[in-house]
């Protein structure tokens, strides 16, 4: 299938083929009919997959149809909330490029920043407004936003706002929004408390699922290093040294990490930046920037700031801390190996990690390389001694239930005779 089977107009089309698109994901392929329909939409599917093209398409050509017939000022139509600023500009920037031949117009709000730019625009007109919940609902409060002409209404990566503790804003924003609206979620997982306000406001949803949490695309190359917790910064310079990781997205699990794992990196002469929640939203996007252009070859994230990180050519991503939900070393992995590109995947495994290591392979049903040879190969058999020793342990507990539980079976047999009456109990009982 290519979009131009799709019943998409000609606007759009022209703006899909000037970037370069010709054929839709499996995500697209399956979420923008029934979204062109006017149906409610239930999506799981995880980042590098094609959501917001899946989302944004018919949207656009709603409202494109809508205005047509219309020439009322422009009024806010469509709200898609985001859980962070860089993945609101990231929509926004998708947005801004389908609809460059339909005149319109949308707006991306998000705090950290003055108002007063954002309160100018919407004073203005805009007919698609994207915004992170928190901004979203202060601006509403003073009165700058109006939302009685909403007809669509997408709550993008659901779960990260739930993981983020955003549920409670969502759900005020909702009942401001009016009651008769196309519902479109997208999550890269469904949490109970998801599937629940999901079932409150959906009506008779089309249920979408493709590229399952647990599953890791085969065009990205996965490893392992075992290797001890105060070396794992040393691995990290030394594998810097090999040029061919042109452009490398390194996990940290916190702020601080980052911060430290950033500076390491500069005093090793590698040009790298940190990504996080206390570096300011300019910084922030100047680091995203210089990184995208090539500018910088390392760029350091926790897991909330990355999202909205969306490069085609990212060649590696580093799990340097790996994540304590196995899910999430999913979503992390799937920055790399994007578009039809290959990619590597590179995890670090420290003596405390070791759990976590085997909650990923249990999660993605494989085992992961091990790189067994590499320059703190010492401090890494220390690591995989005790990771083997564990894996003994736990088949040798398993095996023990179950040769209990076949003794305890063949014991049972014993007491009973083929007939299947009880056999006595000794030969005494059997003689009185």
């Amino acid at each position: 299938m290519l979009f131009k089977d799709l019943d998409i107009i000609q606007p759009i089309q022209k703006a899909l083929k000037e970037e370069g698109y010709s054929k839709p994901t499996p995500i697209q392929a399956r979420s923008i009919p029934p979204l062109l329909e006017g149906r409610d939409l239930l999506g799981c599917a995880q980042t590098g997959t094609g959501k917001t093209a899946s989302f944004a398409i018919p949207i656009l050509q709603q409202v494109y149809n809508e205005k047509k017939s219309s020439k009322e000022p422009r009024t806010i139509k469509a709200v898609i909330l985001a859980p962070t600023r860089e993945l609101a500009i990231q929509i926004g920037e998708s947005f801004t490029a389908y609809s460059k031949h339909t005149n319109i117009k949308n707006l991306v709000i998000f705090g950290g920043v003055s108002q007063h730019p954002q309160t100018k625009a919407l004073k203005e007109g805009v007919d698609i407004l994207i915004a992170t919940p928190g901004r979203m609902l202060d601006l509403y409060s003073q009165k700058f936003l109006k939302l009685n002409n909403v007809k669509y209404f997408v709550l993008d990566e659901a779960d990260s706002m739930l993981d983020m503790g955003m549920i409670h804003d969502v759900k005020k924003i909702i009942s401001h929004l009016p009651k008769v609206r196309q519902n479109i979620f997208f999550s890269a997982t469904m949490p109970k408390e998801i599937s629940k306000l999901a079932d409150s406001i959906f009506k008779n949803p089309v249920k979408v699922e493709v590229a399952p949490v647990s599953s890791t695309t085969e065009t990205i190359k996965q490893s392992i290093y075992f290797v001890s917790k105060k070396q794992k910064r040393a691995l990290l310079i030394d594998l810097l040294k090999d040029k061919s990781m042109e452009s490398v997205l390194v996990f940290s699990r916190t702020k601080h990490g980052a911060n430290k794992i950033t500076e390491d990196l500069m005093a090793s002469s590698i040009q790298a930046a940190a990504i996080h929640g206390n570096k300011s939203q300019n910084a922030r996007q100047l680091a995203l920037k210089n990184f995208k252009d090539g500018k910088i070859r390392v760029l350091v994230a926790t897991d909330i700031a990355a999202r909205g990180i969306d490069i085609d050519e990212l060649s590696h991503v580093i799990n340097y801390d790996l994540p304590e939900v196995a899910e999430t070393y999913v979503h992390r992995i799937g920055r790399t190996g994007r578009a039809g590109n290959t990619g590597t995947a590179i995890a670090f495994c420290s003596m405390e990690e070791r759990e976590l290591y085997k909650a990923i392979e249990k999660l993605i049903k494989k085992k992961i390389e091990v790189v067994e040879e590499h320059a703190f190969i010492g401090s890494a058999n220390d690591v995989a001694e005790v990771v083997k020793r564990d894996n003994r342990r736990n088949n040798n507990r398993n095996n023990g239930s179950q040769n209990k539980s076949g003794n305890k079976n063949r014991a049972n047999t014993k007491k009973w005779n083929s007939n299947g009456r009880k056999k006595p109990a000794n030969k005494k009982a059997d003689n009185k």
